[in-house]
């Protein structure tokens, strides 16, 4: 059993959305899915690091999901920016148990764990991309803080290793609050999704502060998972 990670799938199947258009690297980019996740085996867990789909909704969203389901092994999965199907967990929850999808859980205040000792936790994360410290910004950090630490708290003494959809450290950037967490709670490694093209060239990939720091995010990582533990 091994721990996996990958970022934006970014799947339309019910919308006229597909990323294929981008062409380069986003080129056949459902077929390059399929052939990375193969590597995969039936006890394998893949964290999917937001950005899913681009339904507008659940329903909108069935036919993306249905595709991660028969992906093989167990996926977790957290909200990112563009996820607007993303109404609440147990929403999200009830409608997979209604549609027939078990391999797919929600990351979301909580945290699964993994083998004998290590903790799978996380929420989205922000960006201080649009008002670059205003109020609104504040008050989504805070929240992803909370949610962040509560994921983290209910880890317990496990190794933690945490998942965002934002990358807390990017270029220049780093998002303090945030990277105070993952010191705080001895976090072994922070993978993360969010960047495309041009602004991969600023993603962090190393050690910073005792935390590994990876970038995930499916062109980034030619559309196959990214092994984290075995």
């Amino acid at each position: 059993m091994s721990l996996y990670a990958i970022g934006d799938l970014h799947l339309s199947f019910g919308q006229n959305k597909s990323m294929d258009v981008f062409g380069g690297r986003w080129k056949n980019y459902v077929q390059k899915l399929e052939a990375g996740f193969s590597a995969l085996s039936p006890d394998d867990v893949c964290v999917l690091c937001g950005d899913i789909s681009w339904g507008m909704s659940l329903e909108q969203s069935a036919e993306d999901f249905r595709f991660i389901e028969a992906l093989p092994g167990r996926k977790i999965i957290l909200k990112g920016n563009h996820d607007y199907w993303w109404s609440s967990a147990a929403k999200t929850t009830a409608f997979f148990e209604k549609n027939g999808i078990g391999t797919i859980s929600i990351l979301h205040n909580n945290s699964f764990p993994f083998g004998e000792n290590a903790a799978v936790c996380g929420t989205r994360g922000w960006f201080y991309e649009e008002e670059r410290g205003g109020a609104h910004d504040k008050k989504l950090i805070e929240r992803e803080c909370m949610r962040l630490e509560a994921s983290l708290k209910a880890a317990g003494e496990r190794e933690k290793y945490v998942f965002l959809h934002y990358p807390p450290k990017y270029g220049a950037y780093v998002c303090e609050p945030i990277t105070a967490l993952l010191r705080q709670y001895d976090v072994r490694l922070c993978a993360s999704g969010h960047l495309h093209a041009d602004s991969l060239r600023l993603a962090f990939n190393g050690q910073w502060e005792g935390t590994e720091y990876r970038c995930v995010s499916a062109d980034a990582v030619d559309f196959r998972p990214v092994k984290i533990l075995d």
